[in-house]
């Protein structure tokens, strides 16, 4: 189920996410991490906790270098991406179409959603979240765009939003950020 949240500051991406795992009526708290540093890469996933671990320990991500940065997320990132995920045996195809699964990623200053179908969306906000949490979560980001709040305490609180009103989100929060 899951929350992952991410926000851009000050030159800065900003990921946080929740430890549910969630099958069915069960949930599980998890100790290994939704959100983690991969290279010059933040990144936050939901849908499958195996995905993540590919993209944590198996992905090698390649490293922008000076092209069009959104560009270079639809193409070469994506490519490498489903080349893990399908090496990982992950990878799912229907009628010639192939489906990974969700999660965020922040590269040099911008935040970028992929989704299953490998598309590359760049919130015009600065802000997006993804999981069953994430309408919760990113009202709460709308909610605290004027504020003064530091980043950090208001990814914090769109989690802690999505988990007071969504079954499938459970503390405790880990974050991840692109500036150290």
């Amino acid at each position: 189920m899951t929350a992952i949240v991410g926000l851009v500051h000050g030159g800065t991406v900003y990921l946080g996410g929740d430890s549910a795992g969630v099958a069915g009526w069960s949930l599980t708290v998890r100790a290994d991490a939704k959100v983690f540093s991969n290279g010059p890469y933040v990144l936050g996933f939901t849908t499958s906790f195996r995905m993540g671990q590919l993209l944590r320990y198996a992905f090698e991500p390649p490293k922008p270098e000076g092209e069009d940065l959104a560009r270079f997320m639809a193409t070469t990132f994506v490519d490498a991406v489903r080349e893990t995920l399908k090496t990982g045996g992950w990878l799912r195809r229907d009628s010639e179409r192939e489906d990974g699964g969700t999660f965020l990623v922040g590269v040099e200053g911008r935040l970028f959603e992929v989704h299953d179908d490998f598309q590359v969306g760049e919130p015009a906000d600065g802000y997006t979240a993804v999981g069953c949490g994430h309408e919760i979560a990113v009202g709460a980001l709308y909610a605290t765009a004027r504020s003064r709040m530091a980043p950090q305490r208001r990814v914090r609180l769109a989690l802690e939003a999505a988990e007071r009103f969504s079954a499938g989100v459970r503390g405790p929060f880990t974050y991840a950020d692109t500036a150290g």
